[in-house]
This record gives C-alpha cells, structure tokens and sequence, in this order.
C-alpha cells in the first residue's frame, strides 16, 4: 500500500511540474508582440506552433510574460468580457460562470516578469500553466476556442498584436 501511495505521488507531481514545452514538442516561435494600453506596456506575447499557419487543427501555445501587476480575478473578468464582446451569438450566463471560474483555477496573480502559458488541444480543451508548473486542464473544446480567440479572433481588441502572433506582420 505505502508503495502504491509513493507511486501516485511520483506521477501526480511529474504531472504537476510537467514543462508546457512537452504539448507542442516540435513547436517554433511564429511571432511575439506587445499589448500595451494607453501607451503602458501590459505584457509581451509569444504564439508558438508545430503548423504555420496556425489553425485550430493542431496545437499551439500562447505564452505571455507580464510587465505589470494584475490579479487572477481581474485577468479572468477581462477574458470573461472579451469572450462575451467576441461571440456571435449570447452565451449562456451559466456557461460564462463556469469559463470564469476555469480561469481563476488556472490563473495566479502576476506581477512583472512573470509568466502564463496556454496550450490549445485540438477537440480537447486547453493546458494551463504558471510559470512553468501545470495549474489547470480545461476539457472544454469550446471554452478553448473562445480563450483562445481573445487574441486570435480578426475582430480581436489588438488586432496589431495578432498579426504580429501569426507571424503576419514584420517589424
């Protein structure tokens, strides 16, 4: 038994500590950009992907260093917002509730420097992590798509930024 216990352990900590790199093994930096508000840098996004272009058929990752301070809860209310603003149609109240509460599992309090990745799984869901750490799985294909297209949406918020992701603009 004791030994059993020790071998759950192992996994769930590997699992835990799993690097994002080992989702998308073979994936190249695409493109990175700033996100900036009223001229003050918010954080620095890279789009990596095994597939340019990339497409929601094979697996990519959003990685975003932070230049300032923000709370998990108001990272997942602005996620909450731009979802609903990007749909094209309502989503369900319940549904948004449960999206938000996906985030603020997945989401820590950031200040400058660090870091959250996001690893989009085709017909899956989504890996979150912090840092390097694993914090959070979404199994919720649709959930993904729309986390997901806060940045690759045409009719994104920072439409400068996701070219410069897709690797569409040259700087």
């Amino acid at each position: 038994m004791r030994a059993l216990a020790a071998l759950v352990l192992v996994l769930w900590a590997g699992a835990a500590c799993a690097d994002w790199r080992g989702d998308v093994q073979a994936a190249k930096l695409v493109g990175e950009g700033d996100f900036s508000v009223l001229g003050f840098q918010l954080y620095r996004a890279q789009m990596w992907s095994e597939r340019v272009p990339v497409d929601y058929d094979e697996r990519f990752a959003l990685h975003i260093v932070y230049a300032r301070g923000v709370t998990r809860e108001r990272l997942a209310d602005t996620g909450i917002s731009e979802i609903k603003r990007l749909a094209s149609a309502p989503i369900p109240a319940d549904t948004l509730e449960r999206w938000r509460a996906n985030m603020l599992r997945a989401f820590v309090d950031v200040g400058p420097g660090d870091q959250l990745r996001a690893v989009y799984l085709p017909e899956k869901g989504v890996r979150f992590y912090a840092g390097d750490h694993l914090s959070s799985e979404v199994d919720d294909p649709a959930f993904a798509r729309a986390f997901f297209g806060i940045w690759l949406d045409p009719s994104t918020r920072a439409p400068t930024l996701r070219k410069h992701l897709l690797g569409m603009a040259a700087d």
